[in-house]
């Protein structure tokens, strides 16, 4: 990689030590051999992940004898830090360590967590250091989920030149079928996993997924050489950012740098700046050179290039897009929560002897993915390239924009089953019994998952690699970590609506489905998606990609 595919974020103001720093070590290697070898360990990955997050709540609950709400806080505040943590280790990745060390050494703490919550379950050590020894180890799953995901995906896509036409293709279908391993390996998990933990026993069910991540480690060291590296800057990306805000903010009572470039003493710009750059003018002012620094050697604190403030400024323009996906995970929530329990009330038997588990029918969220990731990519995409000359068919604004309309419709849909729901409860089910069961067939449900699952292939997909495309090269894991972000703060954002309305309507959300109004709570969700879906449209209008073949400017 040549010094013009560099983020002139992270160069100070010496371009040669930034392209020292940055080089790409130089082997024939990437491309598709190196990226099925990490699809394949992230599917073994999500399956040890799912293994153990899936039925986390009845371990806690049936073994552990916690309540239903201390599990249930206990399983939120996991998955929280679980879901932050990656921003720390995509900084240490990017800065430091490089993505395969940190995914190296984040997967052996994963193992190590694995192996642990195995033994824990697996009474060969006092009851007394049972609990105690399986929250520490759950912990350590999570510390390693937080190296291991946001490198291990921008990883991936370091593996396809960005340069040729043929590489961006390469990598639009990378995210596709990353999508698809995601979804493999949830879904077997989900269907084995589960039934093992509440069938077999609980050490054999943790003791699978431990498997699979060893699995993973092993698969990931024999692609080793296969692999194109980036060795990292050694400096915090993060500082760079803070130089240009605290050179602006030491600098804000100056003219603007229009009225000093009219003076002659505005730092040269080096290229046409793109048309984006009249947002954020007070970043501008790090750019401009007064009489202290014409006095001394410049500060990098102080003083800044224009190319610095043109980074910062992008970095910025990410920032109304990713808020306004937070709703999108606020409903992404919904179906691990109320669709559940939804399905629980309903006649959920196929055969005489077999019924199926209200959790169970998240998987088809998954076998929709996996379905239409081969449609999307072999069919829809080429004939979308055609038309728009575009190399993923449609950009990824707009295939962010499509996955949240169709979030909106879920809600729409879930909304109307439930009022189907509901009537069919009240003529039928007796009141004394709270959550009776109906006779209305789960089947119903399924609309709701099949549309969640049509939102995630387009919105999730498409959140995965703009995050990866738009950040600096420097800061691509850190992109991978701030989509993670998303739903974690999503999931915040549900729990706070969730108290919203016990708070005010307590009526919608009672013990009793039957006789709540939880479709009020989705019209409420499905409005709060419209309005966000609207400020989505009008922010990614105004969006500048950082490179013109993503879209029209």
């Amino acid at each position: 990689m040549d010094g013009s595919q560099i983020s002139p974020l992270l160069s100070g103001l010496d371009d040669h030590q930034y392209e020292v720093d940055q080089a790409v070590e130089s082997r024939p290697t990437g491309g598709w051999r190196s990226a099925i070898y990490i699809i394949g360990v992230e599917v073994a990955e999500r399956f040890a992940f799912n293994g153990i997050s899936g039925n986390l709540i009845m371990y806690l609950t049936v073994v552990l004898n916690e309540s239903t709400v201390s599990a249930a806080k206990n399983v939120n505040i996991w998955s929280g830090v679980s879901t932050l943590l990656p921003l720390l280790g995509a900084f240490i990745a990017d800065s430091y360590l490089g993505r395969y060390r940190t995914i190296l050494i984040s997967s052996l703490i994963y193992l190590l967590g694995l192996s642990l919550i195995t033994i824990s379950v697996a009474r060969v050590i006092p009851p007394e250091f049972r609990e105690m020894l399986f929250f520490v180890s759950l912990y350590m799953v999570g510390m390693g989920l937080g190296g291991h995901k946001p490198c291990l995906q921008a990883f991936g896509a370091d593996q396809f030149d960005k340069d040729s036409a043929e590489g961006r293709r390469a990598k639009n279908s990378f995210f596709n079928w990353w999508y698809f391993g995601i979804s493999s390996g949830a879904s077997v998990a989900m269907l084995t996993v589960i039934y093992i933990q509440d069938n077999l026993g609980w050490a054999i069910g943790f003791g699978i997924p431990t498997i699979a991540m060893a699995f993973a480690l092993l698969l990931f060291l024999f692609g080793s050489n296969t692999y194109t590296y980036l060795i990292p800057s050694g400096q915090s990306p993060l500082t760079q950012v803070a130089k240009v805000i605290v050179a602006a903010a030491r600098k804000w009572h100056l003219p603007s740098r229009k009225d000093y470039r009219d003076g002659g003493r505005c730092v040269p710009v080096a290229k046409e700046v793109s048309p984006g750059t009249n947002q954020f003018k007070f970043l501008d002012k790090a750019a401009i050179v007064d009489d202290l620094d014409s006095s001394c050697c410049p500060n990098s604190w102080r003083l800044c290039t224009p190319a610095q403030v043109e980074e910062v400024k992008h970095i910025m323009r990410l920032v109304p897009i990713w808020s306004c996906c937070l709703m999108f995970a606020a409903v992404y929530a919904q179906p691990g929560t109320f669709f559940t329990k939804q399905c629980s009330t309903t006649n959920r038997k196929i055969f005489s002897s077999f019924e199926v588990s209200p959790a169970s029918l998240v998987v088809f969220i998954n076998l929709t993915a996996i379905a239409f990731v081969p449609v999307y990519d072999g069919i829809l995409v080429p004939i979308a390239r055609r038309l728009t000359g575009i190399p993923s068919g449609i950009t990824m604004l707009q295939r962010i924009g499509i996955g949240m309309l169709f979030s909106v419709t879920s809600m729409v849909v879930a909304a109307l089953v439930e009022m189907r729901r509901l009537g069919i409860a009240r003529e039928y089910a007796p009141f004394d019994h709270p959550n009776a069961t109906i006779p209305m067939s789960f089947w119903w449900l399924l609309p709701q998952y099949i549309i969640c699952g049509l939102a995630d292939l387009f919105t999730v997909v498409g959140l995965q690699e703009f995050f990866y495309d738009q950040m600096p090269h420097g800061m691509r894991s850190i992109g991978a970590a701030a989509f993670l972000s998303i739903f974690g703060i999503g999931n915040f954002l549900s729990s706070f609506i969730i108290s919203l309305v016990q708070g005010l309507r307590p009526e919608w959300l009672t013990n009793d489905l039957n006789n709540s109004h939880l479709h009020y709570y989705y019209w409420l969700l499905a409005g709060l998606s419209v309005f966000c879906l609207c400020f989505y449209i009008c922010s990614a209008k105004s969006f500048v990609y950082r490179q013109t073949y993503h879209g029209l400017p």
